[in-house]
């Protein structure tokens, strides 16, 4: 079968012919229809898990993705063959990942039923960031008219928080560069934008809001930026970071909660993602569909840094 992978840690990742996976006990085989790219995904090629995880080589990348159940092994019971599944494929051991035709996952993996109401490889947009959305807004304590400043706005992560803080009436700013990304992001919920590339974001924002803001979700900042967004936040409130920037000491400094966010992948949380998806609640946003001897450049892309919505891997 056609994959993407590397031979060592750190490699840059190529086309690949592997053999095709072996159905095993409480394992589904899975024909991969698209996975979608994440930042993660580069992380595990260059060994973030090394210390804590087996590892196979070649190492298949992908986390996320979708497709159509091929077969299902003894003991199986959540799924069948021909059914349509969605989510997490990330196992043990790391290595047999979704940038490939196929992948055997267990039954228990954070994997469920597909979106009915959206083609099945756009779906593959939406585990990992999708959750994290969920689960940062659930965090942020935040209710009808608070306000929340979500820095990354344009990304994948920001892109889903944006609409499903909308959905439960939050007021959002969300963080552009472009004419363009404001313009989508108030489609999607958004009720005001701050454009970074004209001031910084800290002085904007005290502007637009001089009695400081309900809560920060930021998924792009570093250590300093986060903590002077932080200093806008009022006392009491939440401040949280995907980039793992800050720490406790900080945090009770300034009288604020949150912190370091990572994201627990759950069936129930993509249960719940995909009832919010079927209702129309929350649009995948799919930048770009590109095919699997592509995903490499898209690789490259994500480490710089430069992803607005999601690409998906286009593989069967």
């Amino acid at each position: 079968m056609k994959a993407i992978a590397v031979a060592h840690f750190g490699d840059t990742p190529i086309l690949m012919d592997l053999p095709r996976p072996e159905l095993k006990p409480g394992y589904v085989l899975i024909r991969i229809t698209a996975a979608a790219v994440n930042p993660y995904d580069w992380k595990l090629a260059d060994g973030i898990m090394k210390d804590s995880m087996p590892h196979v080589f070649p190492l298949i990348m992908g986390n996320d993705g979708s497709g159509i159940v091929e077969a299902v092994g003894g003991e199986v019971t959540r799924f069948k063959k021909g059914d349509k599944v969605y989510g997490q494929f990330l196992h043990k051991p790391v290595g047999e990942g979704a940038y490939a035709e196929y992948v055997a996952v267990p039954e228990k993996s954070v994997i469920t039923l597909a979106p009915r109401n959206i083609p099945l490889a756009d779906a593959a947009a939406a585990p990992t960031a999708g959750m994290t959305a969920l689960q940062l807004v659930e965090a942020s304590e935040l209710g009808k008219n608070q306000v929340l400043l979500i820095v990354g706005g344009t990304g994948g992560v920001g892109s889903f928080t944006t609409q499903v803080a909308a959905s439960k009436g939050i007021h959002v700013i969300a963080t552009v560069s472009s004419a363009e990304g404001a313009a989508r992001m108030k489609e999607l919920g958004a009720k005001e934008t701050i454009d970074y590339t004209k001031a910084p974001i800290d002085e904007q924002l005290k502007q637009l809001h001089p009695g400081g803001i309900d809560a920060l979700i930021d998924t792009v900042n570093d250590k300093a930026k986060f903590e002077a967004l932080s200093g806008q936040v009022k006392k009491g409130k939440v401040a949280l970071t995907t980039k793992f920037v800050t720490n406790d000491y900080f945090l009770k400094d300034m009288k604020l909660h949150g912190g370091n966010f990572e994201t627990k992948g759950t069936v129930q949380c993509m249960e719940e993602l995909t009832a919010m998806i079927d209702s129309g609640m929350i649009i995948v946003p799919v930048e770009s569909r590109i095919p699997l001897e592509e995903a490499p450049v898209a690789v490259a892309q994500s480490r710089m840094g430069k992803g607005k919505g999601k690409t998906i891997i286009l593989i069967q």
